[in-house]
């Protein structure tokens, strides 16, 4: 029963992230202001962890350069719009699209491996995320996604406040 319960929460995120890369999204600054916040600090304290290797570290920073890259290249692409309703962006759809399933793919995998091979499962840490935390490649796509969508988000909001309304009819 809870792995029936964690597979549907995956799945209700993994919804809710693909929805948001598709179509015109309205710019709530609270929303954005909030991803930014969590993810500042989930990263924050992956880095303080990761410090310890410097492989680790090297493959968190490299992971949020290449995030950061996107995420540039990601609102260049996206068209913002004020309309009586309120402010409005559209986000380059395959660039987050690709950003998510890169996350969701590595998560996905482990998870796929682990499940294959009971016996390392069996871990020396009582810290679940143990396994997560000591491979380059799953910090690098961390790295990714926290690079790409704190530094997406503020320039979503920097940008919308930059967008005129429009006349009164």
């Amino acid at each position: 029963m809870t792995s029936v319960l964690i597979a549907a929460i995956l799945g209700w995120a993994i919804y809710r992230r693909a929805r948001r890369s598709f179509g015109r999204q309205p710019v709530n600054v609270v929303r954005l202001r909030l991803r930014i916040g969590v993810l500042a600090v989930v990263g924050t304290l992956i880095l303080v962890a990761s410090a310890a290797n410097m492989n680790l570290l090297a493959a968190l920073l490299c992971g949020i350069a290449v995030g950061a890259v996107l995420a540039t290249v990601g609102l260049r692409h996206t068209r913002f719009e004020a309309t009586p309703e309120g402010r409005f962006y559209t986000p380059h759809t395959y660039i987050g699209l690709f950003v998510s399933a890169l996350f969701i793919g590595r998560i996905l995998f482990r998870f796929l491996t682990l499940y294959g091979h009971p016996q390392a499962m069996a871990q020396a840490s009582p810290n679940p995320f143990d396994q997560y935390q000591r491979s380059p490649l799953t910090l690098a796509i961390f790295g990714v996604l926290v690079g790409y969508y704190i530094l997406f988000n503020l320039g979503v909001l920097r940008k919308s406040r930059e967008i005129p309304w429009p006349a009164p009819p």
